[in-house]
């Protein structure tokens, strides 16, 4: 595939730009939710706005899937073999859910419903949380949970060039389980997984296991469930994302960057094919015996 050959190729970008470019886009659209039909220009004239071009720009990619499947865990655990941020648009809404104010009662209501948080609010927590990014010097990224839209792919697309996007996958069965076994301890704020899955083979589909990720003993008796991890709140965010996001999937793979990925298992299973896939088994061996 065309996007695994340019995984560690840097191209024109730089986090500075983004920020910039971002913050144009909320201060200059402004989309009628009662008028779906008519597509506002991203930009004032319809041109994007010029693009950085510094040497040595690291890693640009994207992270889909269904809700649970698993897009922290793996991007961060990149995010820490490239040396690059791993930026979870869930963490920055949660983090602005922890906080007082009217975006917190806001943002409190759309997720207890299940909703998909509006593009304004989204592209806002993203573009901060570049600004902050580049102040401490960051360069390159993996988004996990933008964008969720073709809407959201669009804009990115005019501020920014993405390298790759990895498309992970699980039945609907086993990211139900997954998402009602989560857990996060309130003293660290960690996570962790009190399903046990085991779903046997059928319909020419192989089985798939996966053991718990249980916390240590400290974190035990801090254990709380998310809010929005109940089975009505989780079957509504699956279904808006199949009718909302899905088409993400063709938008990439036309572009020639989508990388589809089926879990066959837990993280043991999984990382180390997840590694070959992205030709970067090797990356983590050389890194392993430097260690």
């Amino acid at each position: 595939m065309a996007a695994v050959t340019r995984l560690l190729k840097p191209s024109r970008f730089s986090c500075s730009a983004a920020t910039v470019s971002l913050r144009r886009w909320l201060s200059t659209t402004a989309v009628s939710e009662t008028e779906p039909h008519v597509k506002t220009p991203l930009y004032p004239g319809g041109s994007p706005p010029l693009r950085a071009d510094p040497e040595g720009r690291n890693v640009q990619w994207v992270f889909l899937g269904c809700p649970g499947v698993g897009k922290g865990t793996y991007a961060s655990r990149l995010s820490s073999l490239l040396g690059v941020p791993h930026i979870a648009t869930g963490d920055l809404v949660r983090e602005a859910l922890s906080s007082d104010g009217p975006l917190s009662r806001q943002l409190t209501e759309i997720v207890n419903q299940g909703k998909l948080v509006s593009d304004e609010i989204i592209i806002n927590l993203l573009s901060k949380r570049l600004e902050t990014g580049e102040a401490k010097g960051e360069s390159g990224f993996i988004l996990d949970g933008f964008p969720r839209t073709i809407r959201q792919a669009e804009i990115l697309d005019e501020v920014t060039d993405i390298d790759l996007v990895i498309n992970l996958k699980l039945p609907e069965s086993v990211l139900l389980e997954k998402c009602l076994g989560r857990r996060i301890c309130s003293e660290c704020g960690k996570n962790f997984n009190v399903a046990s899955i085991n779903f046997k083979s059928e319909n020419g589909r192989p089985g798939i296991s996966m053991a718990p990720l249980p916390p240590p003993p400290q974190c035990v008796s801090n254990l709380i469930t998310r809010s929005d991890d109940t089975e009505a709140v989780v079957k509504e965010r699956l279904r808006v994302y199949n009718e909302q996001s899905q088409p993400l999937e063709e938008f990439y793979r036309l572009q020639g960057k989508l990388l589809e990925f089926d879990l066959p298992g837990g993280i043991p299973e999984s990382w180390p094919k997840l590694l070959e896939a992205l030709n970067l088994d090797e990356h983590e061996e050389k890194r392993s015996a430097a260690a």
